[in-house]
Parts: structure tokens; sequence; C-alpha cells
């Protein structure tokens, strides 16, 4: 296999239900990042011979026979990491917990290392379907020496040459093979109860809000701050509706700095953001918005997730909190001024039937879609209304928008040249006013277009 096809687009596979994810992992240098740009068709995941390259989990779309999925690269796995290298395996293991199946990639040429048999306890702890992957078999020799993976306990080594091709399409079609079954497409019919995670720094009350919405001791609540470690699952009833509500451990350091059980339980509350719909962030009123605070809102927005922001506490604000408050909102939160903000007491129940409504249209506009007609009339009354700025003797024009999927709104506009980042915010910041997303994140991308060589005529593409 030379070259795969790759996902365009289209925004109609957004509408046929969540893409389901693959997770490809393992310990450095062992050639994931080459599998991904084997899986994808292209080299977009860098690569060096050197290990520690990758350091974030990164999702591509990708396709195979005609099915969509998102493959996430992810940095090596070490069990005893330090510092980077500790926040690089975190990030795999996110990546291990919100994936539907897991390729486990190995280096046919040095065999199962104490790393390997490692990781693959990790993975049993995970319960996710996991596909073990002999990589850098290169020849028929090489593919012999895979007999020893057995030893891993995860089932038959797939020898592939991620370099070269070699096996790489049978490993596709056992990779669709273990993904679950595409949802059955149903017209306005019942779906599960929406997924919300609670999330903040310590002793803010998210344990509270979780016992006053669902009327009983749903979870711990003491005034030590760090009472809840693991994620508490709970569905319960509010505003007539049934929903799914995660109580997360406080974060109070980065997850690299954490430690022990601390440094677990931020890893499970950062997943329990990756797995949840929308995130509930409480702050409370009576203190100055924190680094802690800053931290958590930005792990909400960088995992594109509706944003809900609970002032809770408020029985306790009074008029000079109230008016130092407000102009602490208007310098800490001047990134998001689009979150849906409500003002709760999880102590005394105070407004707290506000909570479900703003919910909603969180996530509403996570759900959204502007029909493409609609987005190039306003695209192009705005841009000549407000042209780009001119660089070098010309100024770049938008060819032609699109919304490329929900779950966040995500558009990307067809351009003849890059746009500034300032005139991007821009166009952010224009889209909200005339199509709301309040409560919702979006992304906005450029496509220039593409050259063609010396002298040559450009040609948009996607």
């Amino acid at each position: 296999m030379s070259e795969l096809p790759v996902a365009d687009l289209d925004a109609s596979s957004s509408s046929l239900g969540p893409v389901p994810v693959v997770a490809v992992v393992g310990r450095p240098n062992v050639g994931k990042s080459t599998l991904v740009n084997r899986i994808i068709g292209r080299r977009q995941a860098v690569v060096e011979d050197v290990p520690g390259v990758t350091r974030d989990r990164v999702p591509y779309d990708a396709q195979w026979n005609g099915r969509r999925f998102t493959v996430v690269d992810t940095g090596g796995w070490e069990p005893d990491a330090k510092d980077r290298a500790a926040a690089i395996a975190a990030q795999a293991e996110i990546a291990v917990q919100t994936a539907d199946v897991v390729v486990f990639v190995v280096d046919v040429t040095v065999g199962a290392t104490d790393v390997d048999e490692a990781a693959v306890r990790m993975l049993r702890r995970s319960h996710k379907p996991v596909i073990l992957v002999a990589n850098k078999a290169d020849n028929q020799n090489l593919e012999l020496e895979a007999v020893s993976l057995w030893s891993l306990g995860l089932g038959e080594p797939h020898t592939i040459s991620a370099l070269h091709g070699r096996g790489s399409g049978d490993l596709l079609d056992d990779i669709l093979n273990a993904l679950p079954s595409p949802p059955p497409i149903i017209e306005d019919g019942p779906r599960g109860p929406r997924r919300v995670a609670l999330v903040g720094r310590p002793n803010v009350g998210k344990s509270s809000l979780l016992n006053k919405v669902s009327k009983e001791e749903r979870a711990v609540v003491d005034s030590v701050a760090g009472t809840t470690v693991d994620p508490v699952d709970s569905l319960v009833e509010m505003d007539g509706e049934i929903w799914q509500f995660v109580d997360t451990a406080g974060l109070r350091k980065r997850v690299n700095q954490a430690s022990g059980t601390e440094y677990y339980a931020s890893l499970r509350t950062a997943g329990a953001v990756e797995a949840a719909e929308v995130a509930v962030v409480l702050l409370d009123a009576g203190e100055v918005i924190s680094e802690q605070d800053q931290r958590v809102l930005s792990q909400v927005v960088e995992a594109g997730r509706a944003l809900v922001i609970a002032f809770n506490k408020w029985d306790l604000v009074d008029e000079d909190r109230r008016f130092y408050l407000d102009k602490e909102i208007d310098r800490e939160l001047k990134r998001i001024p689009w979150a849906v903000r409500v003002n709760i007491s999880a102590k005394t129940g105070r407004a707290v039937d506000k909570l479900a409504p703003a919910i909603r249209r969180a996530l509403a506009s996570w759900e959204q879609r502007v029909p493409t007609g609609a987005l190039n009339q306003w695209i192009t009354a705005l841009a000549q209304a407000t042209p780009h700025p001119v660089r070098g003797g010309r100024a770049p024009r938008i060819l032609f928008a699109t919304q490329a999927g929900v779950a966040p709104p995500r558009f990307v506009l067809f351009t003849t040249g890059p746009l500034d980042a300032g005139y991007l915010r821009f166009i952010e910041r224009k889209l909200r006013e005339e199509f709301g997303f309040e409560g919702s994140p979006i992304e906005v991308s450029v496509k220039p277009r593409k050259k063609l060589g010396p002298g040559g005529r450009g040609k948009a593409h996607g």
C-alpha cells in the first residue's frame, strides 16, 4: 500500500453520529508517527529518528474502505517518566481512555521490552480493544521475529513496515473490524443522557452541586480540599431530563507537576473532560479568579467542549465583592466572553434550576450548523465591508467557506493566501455576533490556494 485516501472536508460525516477514534500508542521511537502517516496517506505527523518528537496527542481524519475514523498520534509512553516525559505519557494515557480501539506498536527488531510489558498492563486497565502491531518488519526474516511477541498476551502480532507500507492494508481491515458499528440514523429519535463534567479547582463545591441536583448524597463532601479522586458518574434528573454528571477531582497542579494519587486523579479528570459533551466549570465567587481556574477553563476549551461557568457560593457574595468580580470577569475571562455564565449556591440551592437551561443553550450552540449558502453570503459581505489588510502589495481573498463539522463547530476558509491572525480573530468575533454560538468554542481554519509552481495558476484544495 503506497497511498491511502484521506477524509475530505465533506460535512456529511458529522451528521452520521460520532466518528470512532483509534489511538496509536507505544514506547518512544517504535514508529508510531510513521504508522499514522501511513494510515492517513500523507506525511503530516512529524517523524524523526530520535525519541520524544511527538509530545501531544494529535488527531487526524482518515478513511479506509469508505469508513471514516479519527487516528490519534501520541508521544512515547514510559511507566516511570519524569518532567516533560511524564506529561507526554499522560497525554498518551488520555488518548487510550478516549479511544474506541488502541493500536499498540512494538519494534520487532528489538522485541518486547520491560517498558512494553508495563504498557500492556496500563492497556489492560483501560478495558479497550487492543491491536498489537509489530513494526519495522521490513522482510520475511524480521516477520519471524514477531513470534516472540505472543508473550505480551495481546494475541497475534500484526507484522507491518509502516515505512514501506508492508502489511498495512491488512492492519487497517482489522482496525475497521474492531471499531464499533456505525450507529443507525434515527431522525428525531431518543438519545442517551447528555454527558456533563463538573470541573474546577479543589474545594470549589463540585460534589456539593452534584448532591444538590441529584437530591441525595452521591459524592463525599468535605471542607478538606482533594476529597474526590476518581471521577464519580451519576445519572440525575434535572428540569425534567436525565443527565449523566461526572464529579471530578479538583485540579491543583499541572498534570506534569503532580505526583502519586494526585497525578492519576488529574489524568482521570482530563479523561472525563474529553469524554463529556459539556463542562460546567465551578468558580468560587467569593475568591479571585486564580491561575488554577484559568488552567481548568483552558483545558475545557482546548478539548473543544461546550462550556458553562457557574459562579458558586453566591450566597456569600456582598455588593463590594460583586463590583470587583465584574471587573475580574472583564479582565480574566476576556478570552472566553462567549461562555454561558450562571450564579448559583450549591449549598442553599439558589438558582441551581438555571443550570439545566444554561447547559442546553451551550449544547445547542455546540451542535449548531450554519447552511453553506448563508455562511458564504455572510462571509462575502463581511470581506467586502472590511477587506483583509494589504500585505506585500496585495491582500488575500476568501474564495469560499464551509462548516466542516459540529461538536464543536469547525469552519474552513478557502483563500488565495494566508490570513493574518488578527483578521482571523475578527472573523470569529463577527461569526459569533451573526450566528450566536453562545457557550461553545468554534474553530476557524484557513486553506490557502495550492501553488502549482512558478508562474502556474493556483487551485483551491481541501
